[in-house]
């Protein structure tokens, strides 16, 4: 049987670059060479697109950029083509490629223009199309339409830049402290604060204006964090229900990769009724926001036993110690299985 090409892209221009890396050498070293032929495409810091092929593990410690491994390369926008165009000194190869997989984290590869790129070359997208992933990553419209679905959501307000500062003062008054303020697109939990009263509102809002140009303020949410891995495209397998349990604070970015002074268990600690009550919610979403391909629903279980929309990660993390792969796994399929599948489901085999 002949391999498929599968374009793996990693890197990127954006704050989660680094976070990229790791999730890209774990799905190359896990993914069934007997059935796929990995095309690396290594996107800088600053944008530049090269067609890598150096050793994976210069991947993992960001040492892969360099003249000797990679050579400039981009996507054909010709939608007969479906090649990798790579620019050797001497000459264009022309490389077919049969279906795309980002494992790109955040602003220019989770948001829905990596993926417009490709759907404009015609060429097949693992895990969400353009319009599911910028719906995904914009935390204001997907709240709305989760909530036009029957889905609650917290209460929240959205500012632009340049707005008086007034206004969000008094806003966030009638929200009540403590509440978070966060960049409207953006992952890993950058440029999120909670903020437990007023003195502190205004400094929370700058630092997220740098990361987007709108910002949302949400009320804080009771309880604790709950998350769904779903993969499939019409019919839907989900993982075990997990939960992230915290000592203080909230799952920021230092927490979700050390752990420091949290846990996250799964499954969760929860009854089978509410644990199955979450993955029908998480259904839910992930259809109302066109999802495809796979993504990981995160939502909130409050002290009342209520389930809220949190968010949906269309590019969740890939590390073998990620939440999505080992909600998976405690459903007994394994990270090299979930490869398979979800490259399965972009290209119909």
């Amino acid at each position: 049987m002949n391999r498929l090409n599968i374009a793996i892209l990693f890197g990127g221009c954006s704050p989660e670059y680094s976070v990229s890396l790791q999730s890209a050498y774990s799905v190359i070293t896990h993914i069934d060479t007997d059935k796929f032929m990995p095309v690396l495409i290594g996107i800088s810091s600053k944008g530049d697109w090269y067609r890598f092929e150096g050793d994976n593990e210069k991947i993992a410690s960001d040492t892969w950029c360099n003249p000797s491994d990679c050579l400039p390369a981009v996507i054909s926008p010709d939608r007969k083509a479906h090649t990798l165009l790579v620019f050797h000194p001497d000459k264009v190869v022309k490389l077919p490629i049969d279906a795309a997989f980002p494992v790109l984290h955040g602003k220019n590869g989770e948001d829905g223009t990596v993926q417009g790129l490709f759907e404009m070359a015609g060429i097949p997208i693992v895990g969400c199309s353009t319009l599911a992933s910028t719906l995904c990553m914009d935390k204001d419209r997907a709240h709305k339409l989760a909530h036009i679905a029957g889905v609650q959501v917290p209460t929240s307000f959205v500012l632009k830049k340049n707005m008086d500062a007034g206004i969000a003062l008094a806003q966030a008054e009638s929200l009540g402290y403590p509440l978070f303020v966060k960049p409207i697109r953006a992952g890993s939990s950058y440029g999120i604060t909670k903020v437990i009263d007023r003195h502190y509102l205004p400094a929370a809002i700058k630092l997220a204006f740098e990361y987007d140009d709108e910002v949302i303020v949400e009320e804080s949410i009771t309880g604790f964090e709950v998350g769904c891995a779903v993969m499939g495209n019409n019919e839907l397998t989900v993982g075990e229900v997990d939960e992230i349990e915290l000592s203080d604070g909230f799952f920021d970015l230092t927490e979700k990769y050390t752990l420091k002074t949290s846990a996250i268990h799964v499954p969760a600690r929860i009854s089978k009724e509410k644990a199955e009550e979450i993955k029908q919610t998480a259904k839910t979403i992930y259809q109302a926001l066109g999802c495809r391909g796979f993504a990981r629903v995160d939502m909130f279980l409050n002290a009342d036993g209520k389930i809220i929309f949190n968010e949906v990660n269309t590019i969740p993390g890939f590390t073998s110690h990620s939440r999505y792969p080992n909600m998976m796994k405690a459903i007994g399929i394994s990270l090299e299985q979930i490869i398979s599948r979800v490259i399965g489901l972009a290209v119909g085999v």
